[in-house]
């Protein structure tokens, strides 16, 4: 009789799906019953073992094939991000970093929350203004739990036919729910606009209806992030879809002094001035804008040398900074 630990695991992996461990458990079972010179039993089961893997292989071809074929029209509707940012690189609120600390541990001992009966969570929706970190938030979630980044593009999914943008949303979904990874809805507001808004028309309702039904049907694996800027423009039903509502806020002085020292130590670089100082002169912006004059000013700094002087261009890019902000509110 084979151990019963070697059926248990046999029942399990063939439950879970999972074909690797699957094969070791039935070649496990066919060494032991030769073993025991049970050559009859030993036999049938290699050969069904044999039967399944070309069976398995077969199936695997087929599902390559018709991926090949959809992948096209679905990455029209994709952008796969590249992934520079890491959550060492941001500066988040403390109970932020708990939070999303708590979602990635659910996602790194998923098997433990499946022996109780339990998925993990896998929809975010960030609100905050615009350059508060919700794309690097998206960037550094994905570097952390290694897997692919995927925003959606509105301007390739959104169609100007009845039910087009419905059969969009149904062809990308079913992409992204084949593997592990992060879909970000940027400006989700775009597409999941409360419905009883008046001045919408009935497409963008359907549109929406579909949506919620297509997010509850992703497997926990498939993480869906929505950022907005507007969240009171999106429908209530999606902010029941969303397992977590994180805000961004603007950064105060104390984050601008924290990122510029983070800035200063990355590229071996300063600022030749007073960080408490320069943080306060900063003070207002987000960190979109922050990072633009860092960078214009080292890029200035590195052009001009060897006789660049650091600190006129900080002051130079700080009036262009004021500059701009006082353009953008008239």
């Amino acid at each position: 009789m084979a151990r019963a630990d070697l059926i248990l695991d046999l029942i399990k992996n063939s439950f879970a799906g999972n074909k690797y461990q699957f094969k070791k458990v039935v070649e496990a079972l066919i060494a032991e019953e030769r073993s025991k010179q049970h050559l009859q039993l030993a036999n049938r089961l290699q050969s069904e073992l044999d039967a399944i893997l070309r069976s398995a292989d077969k199936d695997l071809q087929e599902r390559n094939v018709a991926a090949a074929a959809v992948a096209p029209v679905v990455n029209n509707f994709l952008q796969e991000i590249p992934v520079r940012k890491s959550f060492d690189s941001l500066i988040l609120p403390n109970e932020v970093n708990k939070i999303t600390e708590l979602f990635v541990e659910e996602h790194f001992r998923v098997d433990l929350l499946r022996s109780y009966g339990l998925e993990p969570r896998h929809k975010i929706m960030l609100v905050g203004k615009p350059g508060t970190g919700k794309t690097s938030f998206a960037e550094a979630l994905a570097e952390r739990l290694m897997i692919p980044l995927f925003m959606v593009r509105y301007d390739a999914l959104i169609g100007s036919y009845l039910g087009e943008t419905a059969m969009r949303l149904r062809q990308l979904f079913d992409f992204v729910s084949t593997r592990k990874c992060v879909l970000f809805f940027d400006e989700f507001d775009t597409i999941g606009k409360e419905r009883g808004d008046s001045h919408e028309l009935g497409e963008i309702k359907r549109v929406v209806s579909s949506l919620l039904l297509m997010t509850d049907s992703l497997p926990s694996y498939t993480i869906v992030i929505g950022a907005s800027n507007h969240p009171e423009l999106l429908d209530r039903a999606i902010w029941r879809r969303f397992q977590l509502r994180i805000e961004l806020p603007m950064p105060d002085r104390e984050s601008i002094q924290h990122w510029l020292a983070m800035f200063q130590k990355k590229y071996s670089f300063n600022f030749q001035y007073s960080l408490p100082k320069l943080a306060t002169e900063l003070s207002g912006n987000n960190f979109g804008d922050i990072e633009t004059f860092a960078l214009t000013v080292m890029r200035r700094f590195v052009l001009s040398l060897p006789n660049g002087d650091v600190k006129d261009f900080v002051k130079e890019e700080l009036e262009n900074l004021k500059l701009n902000v006082t353009q953008s509110e008239k």
